[in-house]
């Protein structure tokens, strides 16, 4: 005990002899004391200068504070160590800001502006109307075919010829209404055989490479937006650029596959099935007990169940 008193007095006066004339006021010299009668603290010294001390201090239920952590001064790893406090500091938490309808029909809005006004590849100087999709912005199925035809061309809606009409009776088969799914296509213009006569019949042909790199960017943001759980790929084209598999629509069918996109992160995984482009079906419609194998195991994902009658 002795000891320790003598420790403290020698301190103290060491403490002292440091000090100017002004700091040896009443005031000073009380909070001089306390300060000498606190246990050591093990904050890192003035010289330590490579050291910082941070501690979390919770001032709600709802934030969490970041006061100081024993760390050297880098910025990985000050980062590093705010983050693992974070994540162990229950009070903590991060959401992703969520869209209202309005704010989802507003983007979609304004990317359908943009694929209008769009003039980046040829496409955009032959067509007659861009088709940029349409749809429920909050659905859980999307489907997504290759490019628009001679009716979507003039008339700037996604599948509303003969192609169109057998994909409504197929979406009526699952339980459901054009309204309530997304569609559009990997092209957003008509591509065409020949690009100097979009008033002839017949004078579709596939996008090519160049085409779809262009017009990707558009579609991803509006899957993005739409957040989709179920992506059906219509036909090779899309089911080839969307599933980033070069095999066969054949190897691609009759199975779920992970949605990859290139320009833009998704909140959540979406799984896409790959079936055949309607157009197919109506040329050989050998195909359709295939495509509705396809569309029954999305139903199947999906709760539904085919209308009666």
């Amino acid at each position: 005990m002795k000891d320790s008193v003598r420790a403290l007095a020698a301190e103290f006066k060491q403490f002292l002899s440091t000090r100017q004339e002004d700091d040896l006021t009443p005031a000073a010299c009380s909070r001089a004391a306390a300060h000498m009668s606190e246990p050591p603290r093990t904050t890192a010294t003035p010289e330590r200068q490579d050291h910082l001390t941070v501690e979390f201090v919770r001032e709600s239920k709802k934030s969490a504070k970041i006061v100081s952590s024993a760390a050297p001064v880098s910025e990985a790893n000050t980062n590093t160590s705010a983050e693992a406090a974070l994540i162990h500091d229950s009070s903590f938490s991060f959401k992703e800001p969520v869209m209202s309808d309005a704010e989802k029909q507003t983007l979609l809005n304004q990317i359908a502006e943009e694929i209008k006004a769009c003039r980046r590849c040829p496409l955009g100087s032959t067509r007659l109307n861009a088709v940029p999709g349409e749809g429920n912005p909050n659905a859980t199925l999307m489907f997504i075919g290759e490019g628009p035809g001679f009716d979507e061309d003039h008339k700037g809606r996604p599948f509303i010829g003969r192609a169109g009409q057998l994909l409504d009776k197929m979406i009526a088969a699952m339980g459901l209404k054009r309204e309530d799914v997304f569609i559009a296509n990997i092209a957003k213009c008509h591509p065409m055989v020949n690009p100097e006569n979009p008033e002839a019949h017949g004078n579709d042909r596939a996008p090519n490479a160049g085409e779809i790199a262009v017009c990707r960017k558009f579609l991803e943001r509006q899957i993005a937006a739409i957040s989709p759980k179920y992506v059906v790929a219509l036909g090779g084209v899309a089911a080839k650029a969307l599933i980033s598999d070069t095999n066969s629509l054949g190897a691609l069918r009759g199975k779920f596959h992970t949605l990859h996109l290139d320009s833009v992160e998704l909140k959540n995984p979406i799984k896409i099935i790959a079936t055949f482009h309607p157009a197919a079906l109506l040329r050989n419609p050998n195909w359709k007990k295939d495509a509705w194998a396809d569309l029954q195991m999305v139903m199947a994902e999906m709760g539904l169940k085919r209308p009666q009658g």
